[in-house]
């Protein structure tokens, strides 16, 4: 992500008109950097996987007639195929993560600094920042490292007894991260339900029988079956809780053979479409900056001179 941020700031020296944030320029920015975004990530990680850990570098050029979800699987493998199945669920993936309204992080670093004046470049490179959070971007990678951890621990992985023993575990601190978390459970606005996970899990499953993994994928709904309960009954909640979007995106890229190293960046490939609509709209609606007001919730005391402290 770090790179990805680099090469977003880098292209404003090629930009003549980097800094007018004029709306039709902005739109022909952003445009530009919808469709250059799988190159910088997908080229990035191949040489971060060649310098650092001396595998191959393979530099394919992108298909005009191809679909974006095409052209990253295309760019990303050695043979450049992939199945109409694979293509057809990234792309699905792509579409469920390219917006989530104002008020997630990245996006609402977006208005924030947008606000300022500041160019296109230095806008979605803030956005980047922000998305590489594990709070944010990051969740799905915790995702998948939780269950590979869940493996490592739990010997039969159809005992639902067992299972669930497992996710009392991490809510109580005692296994993974110790964080207390089951990642990809619960989102700040859905409770019954994410629909973005809804509509996306019945192709993963589809995915999961081509590539010979419906045992995981069987795995997986047990845990979307286990964790409500368990969280309910462990937190004591009034708050319903549900899988989010992150639970399944990380198990999808894993099938995809996508690496850990490029699970965040898809998210941005797919996210600054979002980012880009809601730049253009705070150029358009507003001419303020944004800015906190803070309230103090200290307790006023007379100010004492230096001297006498």
């Amino acid at each position: 992500m770090s790179c990805l941020a680099r090469s977003i700031l880098t292209l404003a020296s090629y930009d003549e008109k980097a800094s007018d944030i004029s709306v039709p320029n902005v739109l022909r920015q952003s445009l530009m950097l919808i469709s250059v975004m799988p190159m910088l990530a997908v080229y990035g990680y191949h040489t971060f996987n060649h310098y650092e850990r001396g595998g191959s570098m393979y530099i394919h050029r992108p298909d005009e007639k191809l679909s974006t979800a095409e052209n990253i699987l295309r760019l990303l493998r050695p043979d450049m195929k992939y199945s109409k199945v694979e293509a057809h669920v990234l792309d699905l993936a792509l579409i469920l993560h390219m917006e989530h309204g104002g008020g997630n992080n990245s996006t609402f670093t977006t208005h924030v600094v947008t606000s300022s004046g500041t160019d296109t470049y230095s806008v979605v490179a803030a956005a980047l920042a922000s998305l590489k959070g594990p709070k944010h971007g990051g969740a799905n990678i915790k995702v998948v490292e939780m269950m590979e951890d869940l493996r490592r621990e739990v010997h039969d992985l159809k005992d639902e007894e067992e299972v669930e023993k497992y996710l009392r575990k991490l809510l109580h601190k005692e296994a993974f991260d110790r964080k207390g978390l089951i990642y990809g459970m619960g989102h700040a606005v859905y409770s019954k339900s994410d629909p973005r996970a809804e509509i996306f899990k019945g192709f993963v499953k589809q995915l999961s029988e081509e590539k010979g993994r419906l045992d995981d994928f069987n795995l997986y709904s047990m845990i979307e079956r286990l964790a409500p309960e368990v969280i309910a009954d462990e937190r004591k909640i009034y708050k319903g809780v549900s899988a989010n979007v992150d639970f399944y995106s990380g198990f999808v890229y894993s099938m995809l053979d996508i690496p850990n190293e490029l699970f965040t960046p898809i998210f941005a490939i797919a996210r600054i479409v979002g980012w880009s609509a809601h730049r253009i709209e705070e150029l358009i609606n507003m001419d303020k900056i944004i800015r906190p007001a803070y309230i103090s919730v200290m307790q006023e005391e007379e100010y004492k001179p230096l001297s006498d402290r």
